[in-house]
């Protein structure tokens, strides 16, 4: 769809939205609205709560980002070893769907410091390999979660636990497309929650939003219903589909989807009543709990869900994601939403008008007609 789109460098956000300039906020982005075969519109992300309808329903991905990159050597400490970052991507709690982890396993990447405060890529392995952490931890990679991908391994950790060793030592994921590091707060969401678990890369879909903005979505009728799923690190490069991923989807959210998707079956006219996901996980997590017959059942476990164009979606009816690289199997996701066509038209306008990509960049809303 989008494979042939070259998106300049300089299309990469850098900073937050609240560091480019005095008095903003986060809010203070750009928003691309494609609505059915209508051509691409634009407008501020303040915008939202007039472009949704009273009865509408966000549903928003609760987890809260992890500080999941440490720093690290590879080597036995006979010598001082081969710098590493290590992103602690996801936690093996129970036997893992890919791979066969044991509890307490992590799936790692290895990347190498590229000099500047940031990473370049870097196949992990053999297994036995030994990375030595701060504290006194060590970590040995033992198989790789896909056979036929050196990325990323399982591992086990000795010496000291992994959320422990993130709150001491960790830091937020960084790429080398952003300027400097950040605090971990700057990669919070207004949605996350304390609690076990979280998630390697920000929900970042959900990151425009302030505590004002939710107020005004409030008192405008839109709903909002809550899931989670902690994803793992990335590979938005190469067209790697995602991993298993651990997900709820709690008896409310499904009780309230399914009522509104049955009242909107049943009314007549008027615009509210779309079930609209804020970010690909919120997708992902919230059609693993729907049925053939769209119904959302409560659901919580590992989800291996691939949403494509083929399966198509049965529970979401528009997205409100980020801006996704051409290579990116999110973009799959978006074409179980959207048509192609007009995703084409959209990313072509997204380039043409110089908004922001990645984590701290733009947004863009899909509805339906």
């Amino acid at each position: 769809m989008t494979a042939a789109l070259r998106v300049p460098q300089e299309l990469s956000a850098a900073v937050p939205a609240e560091q480019r300039g005095p008095g903003l906020d986060r809010d203070a982005v750009r928003l691309l609205v494609s609505r059915g075969a209508a051509e691409p519109c634009h407008h501020d992300f303040g915008a939202l709560p007039e472009l949704l309808a009273a009865g509408d329903v966000l549903v928003v991905n609760t987890s809260q980002t992890l500080p999941a990159a440490v720093d690290g050597r590879v080597g036995d400490g006979r010598g001082r070893g081969e710098p590493v970052v290590v992103h602690f991507s996801t936690c093996a709690d129970r036997w893992h769907p890919a791979g066969r982890a044991v509890a307490g396993h992590w799936a790692v990447e290895l990347r190498s410091p590229d000099g500047r405060g940031s990473t370049r890529p870097r196949a992990g392995g053999p297994a036995g390999t030994v990375v030595r952490l701060p504290g006194g931890a060590r970590l040995v990679l033992e198989a790789p979660l896909d056979p036929g991908s050196a990325r990323l391994w399982w591992a086990r950790v000795t010496g000291a636990g992994v959320p422990e060793l993130m709150r001491r030592h960790g830091r937020p994921i960084r790429y080398g497309y952003t300027e400097r590091d950040q605090p971990l707060a700057a990669y919070q969401t207004v949605f996350a929650l304390d609690g076990p678990g979280g998630s390697a890369e920000m929900p970042s879909a959900a990151r425009p939003f302030t505590a004002e903005l939710v107020a005004r979505l409030v008192s405008k009728g839109v709903q909002f219903a809550p899931v989670s799923l902690h994803t793992g690190v990335a590979s938005a490069e190469a067209f790697e589909p995602p991993y298993p991923e651990r997900f709820v989807v709690p008896p409310a959210t499904a009780w309230l989807v399914n009522a509104v998707r049955a009242r909107r079956r049943t009314a007549r006219g008027g615009a509210g009543g779309r079930i609209v996901a804020v970010g690909t996980t919120a997708v992902r997590a919230l059609e693993s709990a729907a049925g053939a017959d769209g119904r959302v059942r409560a659901a919580a476990g590992w989800t291996d869900l691939v949403v494509t164009p083929q399966r198509g979606v049965r529970a979401v009816d528009g997205l409100l994601t980020g801006l996704h690289e051409p290579t990116a199997s999110h973009l799959l996701m978006l074409e179980a939403v959207a048509d192609a066509e007009v995703l084409r038209r959209a990313y072509a306008a997204a380039v043409e008008r110089r908004y922001l990509w990645h984590e701290f960049g733009d947004l863009h809303l899909v509805l339906p007609d």
